[in-house]
């Protein structure tokens, strides 16, 4: 693969670009499929002939799976190469997309729901991985924008694709979408991802057993239990309690060991040590309350206050998805100039501001209005996601991208799961002896007002990010180069 021209430095190596596109295509099927199915509960007890209780566990496994293979990511990828473990990954994600369209009953298709979150588990972070080694330390915020562009999207256009689907076909076809984009995804990697496979003589990576078997069963029984808040009493209740406490244990169980083993722990946690990452880690935790906790919310408004379906509560939600494409290069490029500081304390001040007139509202508020604020939220959105996710790779070494790409998924995927939990348990509360529009109205603008101040929290948190980028001479096609920050020769001030 060629290399950056020292003389452009603003130019990002064509070579990655086209390696973003064959990523970016494969991801596509991912992301969709994380958040279609969250329209088509009801179709699905339908077809299956299965309670909803039964049938939600087609995105709790989902979810639970993903949490199981995130950590195995490096390791993976040290021992086959990125590219064979990404196209692996990808047919696994199809194998499963297509056994779930051909499901017979509930329990088969739950049962292959997790394959295909198994298979995500593995891409996601994978992706990124791939494209910030491929970047040597340039552009790093115009990388990140492009690596943004699926997670966005999902949350935000998956709905609605998911009630166009539920509204011209079959349920089956929300699984059969996904063939198209892994095909061509898997042609597209053959054809622009390096191969990087490790030397037939060069030893294995070991894999940490041990800390395996504490990380992943710690992360998926704190999702589970969290996924438990909607449904039960609360957080005190046995069944969300139970988990939790054991998912802690286990996730401090596995922090102890690693800190303890310099070298051969599945994920290093020493990284935590870098005031870059530790931030961004944090940052995208409060992110992920404010994208998936409010994209939990915004549906159930339009739907129960406003009377739409599923189809009209994810058409009133696209100016949020067009506002976070829209922020994709704007960010990338301000983050690239001024550093991720400036770009974060922005986004994140500006994301609680646009939820200002949702926590106002009432069943007759104006939907101009409303798609007007979700428009600038999600501009605000993007810009929020893509400032932290670049500044965790600054001051990094080559060896450490992978790790830095699990840490900074799991902070923002468990901050989506806490943020539906707590959300739902103050909706909940707040709704509860509801019993006119605009009373519902009432409970869910409490909830909004929690949702703004989870998200104000984040805005003084953002002055912890690294600040102005200084240029720097162009790095190495070594393997292991000084930094991979966008440019960012001063990341080792980033370190406590």
């Amino acid at each position: 693969m060629s290399t950056p021209n020292p003389s452009t430095p603003d130019r990002v190596d064509p070579a990655v670009w086209r390696m973003a596109i064959a990523l970016i295509v494969g991801a596509l099927a991912v992301v969709f499929d994380t958040t279609i199915v969250s329209v088509a509960l009801d179709d699905l007890t339908k077809g299956l002939d299965a309670p909803l209780s039964t049938v939600q566990w087609v995105g709790t496994g989902y979810l639970l799976a993903v949490f199981v293979t995130v950590p195995l990511a490096g390791w993976a990828q040290a021992r086959l190469g990125g590219r064979r473990l990404w196209i692996a990954a990808l047919g696994v994600f199809l194998l499963g997309s297509v056994l779930s369209a051909l499901a017979w009953d509930a329990a088969g298709l739950i049962a292959f729901r997790v394959l295909q979150g198994a298979a995500a588990g593995i891409m996601m972070p994978l992706m990124a991985t791939l494209l910030i080694q491929a970047a040597r330390g340039r552009n790093i915020g115009k990388v990140m924008a492009v690596i943004s562009v699926p997670t966005a999207l999902g949350p935000i256009l998956g709905p609605v694709l998911g009630g166009l689907i539920l509204h011209l076909a079959d349920w089956r076809w929300l699984f059969l979408v996904n063939i198209p984009f892994c095909a061509v995804g898997a042609l597209l990697a053959l054809r622009h991802l390096p191969d990087d496979r490790p030397a037939p003589d060069r030893p294995g990576a070991p894999l940490d057993l041990l800390g395996l078997l504490l990380l992943s069963p710690g992360c998926a029984a704190l999702v589970y239990g969290l996924s438990r808040v909607e449904g039960s009493a609360g957080f005190a209740d046995a069944e969300v309690l139970a988990p939790l406490i054991g998912g802690f244990a286990l996730v401090a169980g596995f922090v102890a060991r690693a800190l303890a083993r310099p070298e051969g722990a599945l994920v290093q946690v020493r990284l935590f040590r870098h005031r870059a990452v530790a931030s961004s880690a944090t940052l995208l935790f409060l992110g992920g309350i404010a994208l998936y906790g409010s994209m939990m919310l915004l549906p159930l408004y339009f739907q129960q206050v406003r009377g739409e379906d599923a189809l009209g509560a994810g058409l009133l939600l696209v100016p949020q998805g067009a506002g976070a494409l829209l922020a994709r290069g704007l960010a990338g490029r301000y983050t690239d100039r001024v550093g991720p500081r400036g770009v974060a304390v922005a986004a994140f001040a500006l994301v609680a501001v646009t939820t200002v007139p949702f926590a106002f509202v009432t069943a007759d508020s104006s939907a101009v209005l409303l798609m007007a604020a979700l428009f600038v939220r999600g501009i605000a959105l993007g810009a929020a996601m893509i400032a932290p996710m670049g500044a965790a790779y600054v001051g990094l070494a080559h060896r450490e991208i992978p790790d830095a790409s699990m840490i900074t998924r799991v902070a923002q995927q468990l901050g989506g799961s806490v943020g539906i939990a707590l959300l739902s348990v103050v909706l909940q509360h707040g709704t509860r002896a509801a019993r006119t529009p605009d009373a519902l109205a009432e409970g869910f603008g409490t909830a909004f007002w929690w949702a703004l101040a989870l998200t104000a929290v984040a805005v003084p948190l953002c002055l912890l990010l690294p600040g102005r980028p200084e240029p720097v001479a162009d790095q190495p096609a070594a393997p292991e180069p000084a930094s991979t920050g966008g440019a960012v020769r001063a990341a080792s001030s980033a370190e406590v």
